[in-house]
């Protein structure tokens, strides 16, 4: 058998070599070299398996120190991870106790909290009571307002009526509706808005209606009242006016010297008032030239008073007695006093002017108002 293991030392190769062959002591030598590494190797492999259970012995020694040192490691880690566990359940407790306080204030502060909303609800709630009872005291005095500018209106619209009754003048009726108007516009509120529509159309159809302007005609009796004490008469004897020649105006005064002398004014003078001495004229009417002197007197104050029973007559809204009476005064006027003066002439016109006047026509009556102001006073 060859050994597993050849430990023999690498000997020289054999071949032809030119050295000298040792010598027998070296031979020697050299076999009991041999002898010796044989015998060591045969020692060697008989204490083979004590060898091999001396390392199974360290192995598990080792292994029971690394298992130890393990076991230790372990131990150790352990400690740290139970010491941590225990750190952190000390915090989490604390952690506890300060959210159990945490918890304690917070419900504290709900507690607080809802204490303060149910008192600002309550606040919000009379607030809101107030409110209301604000919005209602706000209606009501706009009502009452609207109220009392509609009771106003209506008043100054019945006395502005009857006082158009009264005086025959649609002027106080008018100025009464356009105040109401211009009142209407101001306050703007819709409620009234009928109410301004009526007034509108009734100052509209007042307007289009042809009334009598008695003021107008009361002015115009009293002018033939005053006028009547002037007027000439047919039987009135006196210097008729007549326009006299205009001379042409000479240019220098030279001319003014020759243009007419001293005497020839004298005899001009002299014989214009023998015209006027004597007036010849056509009478249509003989019984008005006729009338003495003093019945003169009573046809003027006659006259008079049918002009003022007209105007009274008129004040009284009685048109058939005016109409009577200033037909009568205006006959008078043809009939008795001189109506070819420029004077008579103007006299008998207005006189005529007050007769056509003073016709019967109704004051419109602005029932449309009224109504749109008691439908607004009673709310509906």
């Amino acid at each position: 058998m060859k050994p597993e293991h050849d430990d023999t030392p690498n000997l020289p190769p054999l071949g032809p070599t030119t050295e000298p062959l040792a010598s027998a002591s070296e031979f020697q030598k050299t076999k009991d070299a041999a002898s010796e590494f044989g015998h060591e190797f045969t020692t060697a492999q008989a204490d083979a398996p004590t060898s091999f259970g001396k390392w199974l012995t360290w192995g598990i020694a080792a292994i029971a120190v690394v298992g130890a040192v393990g076991s230790g490691l372990m131990w150790a880690k352990l400690s740290g991870i139970q010491e941590q566990l225990a750190r952190q359940s000390a915090d989490t407790g604390s952690q506890a106790v300060e959210a159990r306080v945490t918890s304690k204030q917070a419900e504290e502060l709900a507690r607080e909290t809802a204490a303060r909303l149910s008192v600002t609800d309550a606040k919000l709630s009379e607030v809101s009571l107030q409110r209301s009872q604000l919005e209602e005291l706000m209606q009501s005095l706009s009502r009452s307002r609207d109220e009392n500018l509609v009771v106003d209106i209506e008043s100054a619209i019945r006395l502005a009526q009857q006082q158009a009754q009264l005086t025959g003048s649609v002027q106080p009726l008018l100025a009464a509706l356009n105040s109401a108007e211009q009142r209407l516009t101001k306050v703007a509120q819709p409620r009234l808005a009928p109410v301004l529509r009526a007034v509108t159309r009734d100052i509209e159809r007042i307007k289009a209606t042809a009334v009598a302007d008695t003021p107008a005609l009361l002015f115009k009796l009293d002018e033939l009242v005053r006028v009547v004490d002037t007027l000439p008469m047919v039987n009135a004897v006196g210097v008729v006016n007549k326009d006299k020649p205009v001379q042409p105006v000479p240019a220098t005064s030279w001319a003014k010297a020759i243009s007419m002398s001293w005497w020839e004014k004298v005899l001009s003078d002299i014989w214009g008032d023998a015209q006027n001495l004597i007036r010849v004229s056509r009478i249509d009417k003989p019984e008005a030239s006729m009338l003495a002197p003093d019945q003169s007197y009573f046809v003027r104050e006659n006259l008079k008073l049918r002009l003022l029973n007209a105007r009274l007559g008129l004040l009284a809204r009685h048109f058939d007695v005016v109409q009577s009476d200033m037909k009568q005064a205006n006959e008078d006027l043809v009939h008795f006093f001189d109506m070819q003066t420029r004077q008579g002439q103007t006299t008998l016109a207005l006189a005529r002017e007050v007769l056509a006047q003073s016709k019967q026509i109704e004051i419109p009556r602005v029932d449309d108002t009224i109504a749109a102001l008691t439908t607004a006073a009673a709310g509906r």
